[in-house]
């Protein structure tokens, strides 16, 4: 059998954008007139926890007006040829609902809760998770979400992964968040990566050659389509 060249995918809110989810970067880091940096904290939490869950029952209600759309259904076709390992900054489910199968997810995933005195065991909550909604273990429901300041529990798993990659595909993300950014160090030397974003970008820190098609998501997957054929020749 005939081994399949692994892809390692990097994704971050450009890709989600043109599902019809906005960044924080649409509103200035804004919204409501609160600061996003200052919502999502475990600090933030502590001081105005019925805000913090307003916030995100908000978002978990956007998604169900999205779709996936074509640069999420574009991975799931990679797994025809590829390997394929999606790495996501974001929080939604669209990856999932594209039906890819190998996902890991660094900042949490929206539409999962844990207790206050778990950060190891998060389960699905479809609904909206309110002040007073208790856990098992009598602890206050939170988003399953890493918030800033706190570890991001899958960090490595990702590093072990990007350290087996034969291709690094980066979708929109300008790599200015660590330590996600982080993941281009952790390929070999020899491995290609492509980057698709349509911010200018300067990567004098990586030290390494980054093949950026400076498109939107969907635009640069057409791009980029020709390009993998190279790696599928007998």
């Amino acid at each position: 059998m005939k081994i399949k060249p692994k892809i390692v995918v990097l994704t971050g809110a450009g890709i989600s954008q043109e599902s019809g989810l906005k960044t924080f970067r649409d509103s200035g880091g804004l919204w409501e007139d609160y600061d996003i940096s200052q919502i999502a904290t475990p600090e933030a939490f502590e001081e105005n926890p019925k805000l913090v869950l307003k916030f995100y029952n908000l978002r978990k209600k956007q998604l169900k007006d999205v779709e996936p759309n074509a640069a999420h259904h574009f991975l799931k076709t990679l797994e025809d040829d590829f390997e394929v390992i999606i790495i996501t900054q974001n929080v939604d489910d669209l990856h999932e609902r594209a039906g890819s199968k190998n996902i890991i997810h660094l900042h949490g995933e929206l539409k999962k809760a844990r207790s206050v005195f778990n950060d190891e065991i998060a389960f699905e909550y479809e609904k909206d998770i309110q002040w007073g909604d208790l856990h098992s273990d009598g602890g206050q429901l939170r988003p399953h979400i890493v918030w800033f300041g706190e570890a991001v529990p899958q960090m490595q798993k990702a590093i072990e992964e990007a350290q087996k990659a034969d291709i690094l595909l980066i979708i929109g993300t300008s790599l200015q968040v660590y330590p996600a950014a982080g993941l281009v160090h952790e390929v070999a030397t020899n491995v290609p990566v492509y980057l698709i974003d349509p911010s200018p970008i300067e990567f004098p820190s990586f030290n390494r050659k980054i093949h950026h098609i400076q498109k939107k998501a969907i635009a640069g997957i057409e791009e980029l389509n020709e390009i993998l054929k190279i790696f599928l020749k007998p």
